[in-house]
């Protein structure tokens, strides 16, 4: 199953849940995406988007509250997807989303 689609996610963040929308558009060759994860904070790109059969993994530039990478990977099993937001410092964060449409 294509791993393309919009999900709306939840990162659980010490700032409490963060919810967003994830696009996921993968590239000719299957093996990479773009896309973008848009929510209360703002909108960032995915940088760097491989896909790996079910798994993605991805950075973001966050710019609000403070400017970091997050460094990201999610495994897609049907509509949902699981993973982690890696924050640095911070450390990761759980993150999961359901694929709408």
């Amino acid at each position: 199953m294509s791993v393309a689609g919009t999900y709306e996610t939840v990162v659980k963040s010490p700032m409490g849940d963060q919810k967003g929308t994830f696009t996921v558009v993968p590239g000719d060759d299957g093996n990479t995406f773009t896309g973008s994860m848009a929510g209360g904070m703002g909108a960032m790109d995915v940088k760097d988007g491989k896909i790996n059969g079910d798994e993605l993994t991805w950075a973001m530039d966050m710019t609000v509250p403070m400017p970091m990478t997050l460094n990201c990977k999610a495994t897609v099993n049907g509509d949902q997807l699981t993973g982690t937001v890696n924050a640095g410092a911070f450390g990761d964060m759980p993150l999961t989303g359901e694929r709408q449409g």
